[in-house]
């Protein structure tokens, strides 16, 4: 495995893989890599020539500046585990390697994507994704680029951002990684007490549920109720519980065939925030 720490390097390398006809898979991270970044990890290997894993924990996308200093750092675990799977080249780059002095998120609208539920707790998250995805997509310049679905409305985020701003790359969404109690594997997922890694289960459990409600027939709003319900009796606390189309990400009133449609949760286990989704 090769490591770099500066894009002026990595572009030419990586063009001149290109240049002989390779193909590049890409994995952006903020690191703390567990099996839901290696399973994405593995998918572009299979899929590509070539391999490249992006560590870099994004200053642009925390509102909280508290929840940046606390990210997990976990660097050397993590080139470990990135050539025990066979990654070819790791990007580790400083935020002066990406960012200006000075400089700021870019501003972007994105038809409304970017202010419903993520958004709307978190101002500004979405203008510091899709500035530092944009920037490390044209410093990698991949055929791919391979995404959880944990992250769904991310995923959307990202896919808007490549068409504005014309970047020539397939974004790949792939499936929630979970642990076998059905809990989606998440970096926060090490801060969490013994207590609450017990008990968090409970969200997924939530949101099958939830499925089997609509399978049954109830509408939206009573699915929506059942959930709010349930949390009110669990030791989580719920932030916010969404059903809506794929595409706008708005709430919608009835399940319609035609109409791909998902449940995004979020809730505290003590002050980890965890989030999750189901399509239903």
């Amino acid at each position: 495995m090769i490591v770099f720490t500066e894009k002026e390097k990595l572009t030419p390398f990586i063009q001149n893989l290109k240049d002989e006809g390779k193909t590049i898979g890409f994995l952006p991270t903020m690191g703390a890599l567990h099996e839901g970044h290696l399973s994405l990890a593995k998918a572009s290997i299979q899929e590509n020539d070539y391999t490249v894993v992006s560590i870099f924990v994004n200053p642009t996308q925390f509102n909280n500046l508290e929840d940046l200093e606390k990210y997990p750092r976990t660097e050397e675990k993590d080139i470990e585990l990135l050539t025990s799977i066979g990654v070819d080249y790791v990007y580790l780059p400083s935020v002066a390697d990406l960012y200006t002095e000075g400089e700021v998120a870019k501003k972007y609208d994105f038809g409304g994507i970017e202010h419903v539920m993520e958004g709307e707790f978190r101002p500004g998250h979405f203008d510091g994704v899709a500035t530092v995805v944009g920037k490390l997509l044209r410093a990698v310049n991949p055929n791919r680029a391979y995404f959880g679905e944990k992250d769904f409305q991310q995923i959307r985020i990202v896919q808007e951002m490549v068409k504005q701003e014309q970047i020539d790359v397939t974004i790949v969404p792939m499936p929630i990684f979970r642990a076998e109690t059905g809990l989606a594997l998440s970096s926060r997922n090490m801060r969490l007490t013994p207590e609450n890694l017990e008990a968090a289960p409970f969200i997924f459990q939530v949101l099958k549920e939830a499925g089997e409600l609509k399978n049954q027939g109830q509408t939206p709003a009573e699915v929506k109720a059942y959930v709010e319900e349930s949390f009110a009796q669990s030791p989580f606390e719920l932030e916010y519980f969404e059903i809506t189309d794929e595409e706008k990400l708005q709430p919608i009133s009835t399940f319609k065939s035609d109409v791909k449609a998902r449940g995004f949760v979020v809730a505290y286990a003590g002050d980890i925030r965890l989030i999750d989704n189901i399509q239903f």
